[in-house]
């Protein structure tokens, strides 16, 4: 079933730091300008629910409809896309929507957008380092943290390692487990 992205006033482009990346563009389906998406939403048709889709720099704007899955990825056209040379064109363009347009996350639960950046201390209180990526694996979330002394350290996010979160004081708590070092 098709899936139409919402329509919702458009105040002109946004700022880049207002965008959070719900996938990209994995290439050309066909020959009249559909596109495979790889979602990372987490139901992913929800990539069209949101509104228009951007690019990372918020300056092109993408309305889309779904209507369709193959082998990972959602089959979708897109307006203004009407042949394979202009979809191929498009291919590795990854699809930014509006922070504000997603819905706020259940308690306890984050957006990865958000734990990026986030400062580290151990248990003590003392500096461990910085969030610089959240990698989404088949078996759970796992902080790429760089260290404040260099180096970096990957930790299952859970609650037994990460056992405090706070988004407005920009930092996280992180308890690895014995065998890796902080």
């Amino acid at each position: 079933m098709a899936r139409a992205a919402s329509h919702r006033p458009d105040s002109g482009s946004p700022a880049a730091n207002d965008l959070v990346c719900l996938g990209e563009v994995a290439g050309a389906h066909g020959v009249k300008g559909a596109v495979r998406i790889r979602s990372h939403a987490a139901v992913p048709a929800d990539i069209a629910a949101y509104g228009p889709l951007f690019d990372a720099c918020g300056d092109r704007r993408f309305n889309i409809r779904v209507i369709g899955e193959t082998r990972g990825a959602l089959i979708v056209t897109i307006d203004g896309v009407r042949d394979r040379d202009s979809a191929e064109a498009l291919k590795g363009t990854r699809l930014h929507v509006r922070r504000g347009a997603l819905p706020e996350p259940e308690p306890e639960s984050y957006y990865h957008v958000d734990l990026i950046g986030l400062e580290a201390v151990d248990t003590h209180g003392a500096a461990v380092g910085r969030v610089a990526a959240v990698h989404d694996l088949p078996a759970g979330d796992v902080l790429e943290i760089r260290q404040t002394g260099g180096g970096e350290l990957m930790l299952p996010f859970t609650r037994a390692v990460v056992p405090a979160v706070d988004l407005r004081a920009r930092r996280l708590v992180v308890d690895p487990p014995g065998e890796v070092e902080a």
